[in-house]
């Protein structure tokens, strides 16, 4: 079984990007973990190269380096990517946890409200080695009345979602092809490949789903 990080950007109570990903955990296609981080207000500031890091930074890495891939959704603000995520990711460059893993984007406004943010945010996944997944990225501009019960309503982002998802754990397939992939297969969405076997020692259950 994959198992897929999933981190909100948004610290606020009744965040449509944590609702968001709340629904990817819910409406997870079969065959894929999927597991939402929730410790971002309580995050210690990013002290580079500290030795022994604090307990909470510790068990971030720890998620972080057992998922096989990651998925963020997050506000823009400022001109750039929360204070707050940009202190999650430094933890994670300054580590590694993050070198040659697939990660994607999931974008909730409209491209000018939070284009500088995703750009930001690709230049720290670059620096810290990730590989973005520019086709299982998607931008799905939601409306104020998106979220109820915690959960996003929306079909279109439920069918979003479980492309995404289907694309990060088919490209870890092919890691090491002995051929260029085929992009010939299309989810409804993006293009996907073919997916790999499971990889064991992650266990969810110790994230907040």
């Amino acid at each position: 079984m994959t198992r897929i990080l999933l981190i909100s950007g948004d610290t606020r109570e009744g965040s449509p990007h944590t609702a968001a990903l709340r629904t990817a955990v819910r409406y997870a296609p079969a065959g894929i973990a999927v597991t939402l981080y929730d410790g971002l207000r309580t995050l210690p500031a990013f002290v580079p190269g500290q030795p022994v890091p604090p307990a909470a930074v510790a068990l971030l890495r720890h998620w972080a380096g057992a998922a096989e891939a990651v998925l963020i959704s997050t506000p823009e603000y400022a001109g750039s990517l929360p204070g707050s995520l940009k202190n999650l990711l430094d933890w994670l460059v300054d580590s590694g946890e993050l070198s040659g893993k697939p990660a994607a984007w999931l974008s909730l406004c409209p491209a000018a409200q939070d284009q500088a943010a995703l750009v930001t945010l690709e230049a720290v996944l670059g620096h810290a080695r990730a590989r973005v997944l520019k086709s299982a990225c998607i931008r799905i501009p939601l409306g104020p009345r998106a979220v109820a019960d915690g959960v996003v309503t929306d079909p279109r982002l439920r069918t979003a979602l479980q492309d995404m998802l289907q694309a990060l754990d088919r490209t870890l397939a092919v890691s090491e092809p002995r051929s260029a992939p085929s992009w010939q297969v299309h989810s409804s969405l993006f293009p996907i490949v073919s997916r790999r076997n499971n990889i064991s020692g992650f266990d969810p259950g110790r994230l907040h789903t």
